[in-house]
């Protein structure tokens, strides 16, 4: 199970973090990541990292803003969002599995960017 949390209204420029809670014997060995759907599109990848952490993947559009992190301990993973632009408005869903392909999902966050 996915529990995100952290998503608000936050100024363009600004920054937000974004948080998940994975439940599950295999929550802390398993890769994660987040997708974002803005209303009228489609779900899109934003980034991805590794069940041990040593390695992350992003999306173009966010490259050298977003930062995902994951702390282990605590079976959470963390979307960090800086610089965010008006464009970055959607609903934010953690995920678990293969990066593109995740096996599981958790419910959305919103995060609306105002300019």
């Amino acid at each position: 199970q996915l529990q995100a949390s952290g998503g608000g209204l936050v100024q363009a420029g600004g920054s937000l973090r974004l948080s998940c809670a994975a439940s599950g014997r295999t929550a802390s060995s398993i890769g994660m990541g987040w997708f974002r759907q803005a209303p009228g599109r489609d779900r899109e990848f934003v980034g991805a990292i590794s069940w041990s952490g040593g390695s992350t993947t992003y999306a173009d559009s966010v490259k050298g803003r977003f930062t995902i992190s994951r702390d282990n301990a605590k079976n959470t993973v963390y979307l960090r969002m800086n610089s965010l632009k008006p464009e970055d408005t959607a609903v934010y869903y953690c995920v678990a599995g293969p990066s593109r392909i995740p096996d599981y999902w958790g419910q959305g966050t919103q995060v609306t960017v105002s300019s």
